[in-house]
This record gives C-alpha cells, sequence and structure tokens, in this order.
C-alpha cells in the first residue's frame, strides 16, 4: 500500500556536517523533524536534508540562524 504524500519542509545543506548540527540543534529545541535523504526531485550537495513539519518553518529557520547552521535551500513539496 503507498503512503500518502503530506507536504514538508525541506531543508537542505551543502555539507554533512551542517545537516548534523541541524538535527543535534533541533533535538536540543525540542523541535520535531528528521533527517532524510535528499528527495530525487532536488539536488543538496551533502545528499542529506532535515524534513519538518511546514508550520516549523520560522522556528527551523530561528535555529540555524542562532546556531549559524548554513542551509543549501528551503523547500515546500509533497514528501
Amino acid at each position: 500500500m503507498l503512503r500518502k504524500k503530506e507536504k514538508k519542509l525541506i531543508v537542505t545543506f551543502h555539507t554533512t556536517a551542517d545537516a548534523m548540527a541541524m538535527e543535534k540543534a533541533c533535538k536540543e529545541a525540542g523541535t520535531k523533524g528528521r533527517l532524510i535523504p535528499v528527495p530525487r526531485a532536488l539536488s543538496a550537495g551533502c545528499g542529506l536534508a532535515w524534513c519538518a513539519e511546514t508550520e516549523e518553518k520560522e522556528q527551523i529557520a530561528r535555529i540555524m540562524e542562532e546556531k549559524k547552521i548554513e542551509k543549501e535551500a528551503l523547500h515546500e513539496m509533497f514528501v
């Protein structure tokens, strides 16, 4: 059975270090999300992306700014 696709926020990164830093920072802040392989429709330098609910966009942007985590891009897409 196919899983229903949902609109998610996808953050791509240039480096694996930034992706791992994002995971750590979000866990510390209690922000939900998880690392996933970059969806085929996108491309990213490190092959990892952070996937979260679209409602978390402002919180995630704040965390990245505070922790100086460099993103490649922010996408809202169905995954």
